[in-house]
């Protein structure tokens, strides 16, 4: 469980951030580094200077970093400067907008720009350019301005955007009810065998790393999640699909291609940039490094969207470029595996 409180600002006021409860199953382990598994973009660095200055709670006494966290610990970190939720400022950032009318607008995002402000992304998110662009955006339930969906960081695609209170309600029904399209290109590894096929698996939280997400196929954990992948083009060592998603949890495609086996290529934090396909030839090994550099993220795009208009009634589709650092990593695994051929 994580919280964030919000206090008022007073001169030397210290604002509580993150409060986790640790589970039942909780193995002791030093403050720090059960921190570290928590706050996400949080340097052990910087979670050890909140502990020299006293702002590392358990069980609302303060602690060392080299304290053990038990089963049941209540665990606060409190920080001077306030949440996200203080620092919704508007930022003249570049907008791919591809469609944009009085009520919803439909933007490209680049990899690398995070969604909405977090802990480490306080600035250059999303949402610092979607309210410097237009003025009284509509918040949902999470107090995020404009937001329907989101996507993560390092993947790059489409995301509508609500401009009003009834078309964020509207789409964001859509989306509840499953009738909104999304489809996502991925470079997976290994050789995907089934020509298509669909992921069921409730996904929650990781028990034991909560940056993660984790797939309870059994039901007894986490949130129904179904992904529908249709192979495109194979490389040998890695397979081009296309996801489509039914629901939308959180890293739902990255996860669930991790369950069955295809984790993302280059998804470093399911493992991705390891080689977990392929040759021990030291050749090899230098082709996966350059193509990593090529493509220095998970290889996720949200090409496809589409929804009904919420005003209009008129169904909306909306289909996207895959981006250069993506298709040039595509392009040498489809050279590779033709010269792997002959």
């Amino acid at each position: 469980m994580n919280t964030i409180e919000r206090p008022e600002k007073e001169d030397g006021e210290l604002f509580e951030h993150h409060r986790f409860l640790a589970s039942k199953g909780q193995i002791p382990l030093r403050v720090d580094k059960f921190l570290m598994n928590f706050i996400e973009n949080a340097t052990r660095n910087k979670i050890q200077q909140a502990a020299k200055d006293g702002h590392v709670w358990v069980n609302d006494e303060i602690v060392k970093s080299n304290y053990k966290v038990k089963a049941d610990d209540e665990v606060k970190v409190l920080f001077e400067h306030p949440p996200h939720e203080f620092l919704l400022i508007a930022e003249d950032i570049p907008l791919n907008i591809v469609y944009e009318d009085d009520v919803l607008l439909v933007v490209n995002k680049p990899a690398g720009m995070v969604v909405h402000p977090g802990h480490g992304n306080y600035s250059g998110t999303l949402i610092n350019a979607l309210i410097h662009h237009t003025d009284n955006l509509p918040v949902n339930s999470n107090e995020r301005p404009g937001l329907v969906h989101r996507i993560d960081k390092d993947t790059s695609g489409l995301l509508v955007v609500a401009k009003t209170e009834a078309a964020m309600a509207h789409l964001a029904k859509q989306f509840f009810d499953k009738t909104s399209e999304r489809e996502y290109i991925a470079l997976v590894w290994g050789n995907v065998e089934e020509d298509e096929g669909t992921v069921i698996g409730n996904v929650g939280r990781n028990p034991k790393n909560r940056l993660q997400m984790h797939v309870f196929p059994d039901g007894e954990e986490g949130k129904e999640a179904v992904t529908h992948f249709k192979v495109l083009e194979r490389f040998g060592y890695v397979t081009l699909v296309s996801c489509k998603l039914e629901t939308g949890r959180t890293h739902q495609i990255r996860v669930h291609m991790k369950f069955i086996g295809h984790t993302l290529f280059n998804d470093e934090r399911y493992g991705g940039e390891r080689i977990l396909k392929g040759t021990t030839f030291t050749k090899y090994k230098q082709f996966v490094d350059n193509t990593f550099k090529l493509l220095p993220r998970q290889a996720l795009h949200a090409k496809t969207l589409g929804f009904i208009h919420p005003l209009t009634g008129e169904h909306m589709r909306f289909d996207s470029e895959v981006p250069e650092d993506m298709t040039n990593a595509i392009e040498k695994w489809r050279h590779y595996s033709q010269k792997s051929i002959e």
